[in-house]
């Protein structure tokens, strides 16, 4: 690695930050401005917290999909993939100020469900003062960073970015690797008389070197005359529809958007067909290679992907979508553990056969944890999110960080004074003793305290407590001073077994009541609340690993 290379690894930040991962200078090219165009040079690191698995691991590999801000993911997946990741499809807002929500309705009045108050201040904020610009400038940019050398960007928009989309990535990629503008058009919709109907999206397509995975895809050219082609050596074919011949294909894709009687619905408001994204994958990956979608809706190119025997993450801050995506992943998932290496299909060339199908997958939250069922799992998050070197079990301290013995008190309510009996009592005084004996003036332990709220004299009362040796005491209250980190409750439900059947008598989902500011008592049916019901058995109160 050269030394300008090296600058830009990963490097630690002051107390209170963690690692920080640093890019590479944009390097001059034509740039669009914008109010309030800020610099992104580097991003924090930002740990994921493991909800539920399913399905087995294939070859050491299980897929993943993440719910959160997908630059807090993004720059989680830089630690393990910055890289390495070979194809990245986005289709994210148009900045057309729709609100895209998944409707539900309860007892005639309509909300929408796949939003809690963490979610919703991420979307209301980038329609405002051209933030949308800079929200997909900062993007793109750590989406560069994640790109193997032979990786791909496909980047779907419409008529109301996509001018000032290219500049941006012009800006970042280097006009020299812009591959294609391909123009996806569809017949659905409706009409005007005010302007041409607007029957198409723009797909940019970008490649992160001058050397990118592609793959020759064909199609068909008809003859128009109805008559076969007479030229020597052209191989010609006839359908119902005529004549015609295979030819590359073009950048002018005419694919059916998903109909109202598709098998593939999944009424999601921004869903794609499976066919755009199967031409995107067999166009710019090989069997194995991992595939992203940071704005990953209902999940088409994860399903797509799946089929495909390609590896691949997803993200969306939609709680809406990952359920969505969960279960029709699932779905496939059971549809192809039938199936036997022998009847799997050949990909692009006609000649290459996918040998492994990936349908295992993991979901995790990103900086939206859920903390209060199970302490000892926040324990690990918030030394993971602080960078704490933890210790073994016995110890009475939980890690130690930049010189300094980290204690994390209890996470589930405020600490208080009758929560440091534990340290207090677990102190080794006999090494006390000993240091202060060697400098008086020097305290015997640097201690960090790490809570999510506390009494305001928790630091004074530890000192006291172990008068007359002197000990540096630094609090961090995770509410206060680490405000980029998200926590939340989660849902509970009231359940019971009769009969050897499980029944459940009612469903509490806390971040939706809290939105829809109902109580326990006004909803009439749990169901309601419901997409589907999946059981774990053997559930430990961190991973859920439905059978």
């Amino acid at each position: 690695m050269t030394e300008e290379k090296a600058k830009y690894d990963v490097t630690q930040n002051e107390l209170f930050d963690v690692d920080e991962y640093k890019f590479e200078p944009i390097k001059g090219y034509p740039m669009l401005n914008w109010r309030g165009k800020r610099p992104f040079s580097s991003t924090q690191y930002y740990p994921a917290q493991l909800k539920e698995i399913h399905g087995e691991e294939v070859d050491g590999w299980r897929n993943k999909i993440f719910w959160g801000d997908n630059l807090q993911v993004m720059s989680h997946l830089l630690k393990e993939y910055r890289g390495e990741i070979d194809l990245i499809y986005i289709d994210p807002p148009f900045d057309s100020k729709a609100d895209y929500k998944i409707q539900l309705k309860f007892r005639g009045a309509t909300t929408a469900n796949d939003r809690t108050l963490f979610e919703e201040k991420q979307y209301t904020d980038i329609w405002t003062n051209d933030e949308y610009l800079q929200y997909m400038y900062e993007r793109i940019i750590i989406i560069k960073e994640l790109l193997s050398s032979s990786g791909s960007l496909y980047l779907h928009c419409d008529y109301r970015k996509n001018h000032h989309i290219r500049c941006i990535l012009d800006e970042i990629f280097g006009p020299a690797r812009f591959v294609n503008e391909i123009v996806w058009c569809y017949k659905s919709g409706g009409s005007t008389k005010k302007h041409f109907a607007r029957k198409h999206d723009t797909i940019f397509y970008y490649s992160k070197s001058d050397s990118p995975t592609f793959n020759v895809l064909k199609e068909k050219s008809y003859n128009r005359d109805f008559k076969p082609y007479r030229f020597e050596g052209v191989e010609e074919f006839e359908d119902e529809i005529g004549w015609y011949t295979m030819v590359n294909m073009r950048d002018y894709w005419e694919i059916d958007m998903v109909g109202r009687t598709s098998s593939e619905r999944l009424n999601y408001p921004t869903q794609k067909p499976e066919a755009l994204l199967e031409r995107i994958i067999l166009a710019s990956t090989k069997p194995g290679d991992i595939v992203f979608d940071a704005f990953m809706g209902s999940g088409t190119t994860q399903a797509v992907a799946m089929k495909l025997g390609r590896k691949f993450l997803g993200a969306d801050i939609n709680l809406g979508a990952i359920q969505i995506t969960t279960k029709r992943l699932m779905n496939i998932q059971n549809a192809l553990k039938s199936t036997r290496k022998s009847e799997l299909p050949l990909d692009t060339t006609g000649n290459e056969l996918i040998k492994d199908l990936y349908y295992g997958f993991e979901v995790f939250n990103v900086n939206n944890y859920d903390i209060f069922r199970n302490p000892e799992e926040a324990k690990l998050l918030l030394l993971e999110s602080l960078e704490v070197t933890p210790f073994r079990q016995g110890s009475v301290y939980d890690g130690e960080r930049e010189m300094r013995m980290v204690k994390i008190m209890p996470v589930n309510r405020i600490a208080t004074k009758a929560d440091l009996n534990e340290l207090i009592t677990g102190f080794d005084y006999k090494a006390f003793e000993k240091r202060h004996a060697s400098d008086p003036n020097k305290p015997v332990e640097k201690i960090t305290l790490v809570c999510m709220g506390h009494e305001p004299d928790l630091a004074a009362t530890l000192k006291k407590e172990v008068h007359p040796y002197n000990i540096d005491v630094d609090v961090i209250d995770i509410l206060r001073d680490k405000n980029d980190l998200q926590f939340k409750r989660d849902s509970e439900a009231e359940l019971f077994i009769d009969d050897k059947h499980l029944k459940i008598d009612n469903f509490y989902p806390m971040n939706l009541l809290q939105k829809l500011s109902f109580q326990k008592e006004k909803i009439g049916d749990w169901r309601e609340l419901v997409e589907s019901v999946m059981i774990d058995w053997n559930y430990d109160g961190a991973v859920l690993q439905p059978s």
